[in-house]
């Protein structure tokens, strides 16, 4: 283990997949939100991503939060992301906000997505606030290319950021729709214009996404709709094959060579932490994706709100945060 100069008195175990990136530049973009320009110290192009992608970003403080990539992802010499000060959040937007970051390293894992943009003959985007930032690489990505219109609500006009580049690359397609002008978002009607195909896609706090989650139930059921959090929502409904009791079982930390019992009622991740030291984890609570690790073997209980069906059936990853095994024993690229 090494104690890394970006973090004075945090260590960081070689083991880690974080690497990191120099803030390049500071930016307020609306009331209560900045934008981070990140670029590698060398000058070196940084990973590829697609639209949808998020970073984890490891704060001087050791805590981790997730930012979605807004910018070109056609740049390769720089990430942007968005970061909007949370006046009830749990301190890592204040931090980024209140601490003179520019010039500063900080570590960084990813990219990473859950929230990809699929192929279909049409798209709804629906934004609320912050949750802009990953819709903006998707219609930037589909142009004139297919049929997509999004619809943008916030406060006020000043709160919401990246209205203009929105604008300026959807013109009349992009409806940004601020509550003290508009009213609040006419979900329910805005819902009722998708088609039958539409990939309806949404991001924004969690009142908005039920709200979505519900009309899409009830106006537009042929609809696909996808979602991305950015703080916890409603509990998931389980699988049938998850519905069990939290039985006792044992995990395989392939890396570490490590095999360590995991009693009923403890979290898998408090055992690991327990025995490994360079474990990422954010939220505790299945919404963030900082915990996903690489399953080698076993059936894994996804309690996660990330995870797809489909990923969810290939298990080639799981949510160590609140996931758990339906085998007598897990098998982790740990």
């Amino acid at each position: 283990m090494t104690a890394d100069a970006a973090f004075p008195g945090v260590i960081v175990h070689e083991m880690t997949d974080a690497y990191p990136l120099r803030v390049a530049a500071v930016a307020q973009e609306a009331d209560s939100v900045i934008s981070l320009t990140l670029r590698h110290p060398e000058g070196l192009d940084l990973p590829a991503w697609e639209p949808g992608a998020h970073i984890d970003l490891y704060l001087p403080s050791g805590r981790i939060r997730q930012y979605s990539l807004c910018g070109r992802r056609q740049d390769r010499r720089e990430y942007r992301i968005a970061v909007l000060r949370e006046q009830a959040g749990r301190g890592g937007s204040a931090e980024i906000h209140e601490l003179p970051l520019t010039g500063k390293q900080l570590l960084v894992r990813g990219p990473r997505n859950h929230f990809r943009l699929r192929d279909s003959p049409r798209y709804l985007f629906i934004a609320g606030g912050i949750g802009v930032t990953p819709l903006l690489p998707m219609i930037a990505e589909l142009g004139d290319g297919r049929p997509w219109t999004m619809y943008y609500g916030g406060r006020t006009h000043a709160s919401m950021a990246f209205a203009a580049d929105a604008l300026r690359i959807g013109g009349d397609r992009v409806h940004v729709l601020p509550k003290d002008e508009a009213g609040r978002l006419d979900v329910g009607g805005i819902v009722a214009t998708a088609g039958a195909g539409t990939a309806v896609y949404c991001c924004g706090p969690p009142g908005l996404l039920r709200a979505v989650e519900d009309a899409c139930r009830r106006l537009a059921p042929a609809a696909s709709l996808c979602t991305e959090r950015f703080t916890r929502g409603e509990p998931a409904p389980r699988e049938a094959a998850s519905a069990g009791e939290d039985r006792p079982f044992q995990v395989e930390l392939r890396r570490s060579g490590l095999t360590l019992q995991v009693p009923a009622g403890q979290a898998l991740l408090e055992v690991i932490r327990d025995a490994v030291q360079d474990v990422a984890y954010s939220c505790e609570e299945g919404y963030c994706g900082s915990c996903e690790t690489t399953v080698l073997g076993g059936q894994p209980d996804h309690r996660d709100e990330i995870l797809s069906p489909e990923e969810r059936a290939a298990s080639k990853t799981m949510m160590i945060c609140v996931g758990r095994a339906l085998s007598e024993t897990l098998v982790l690229d740990l």
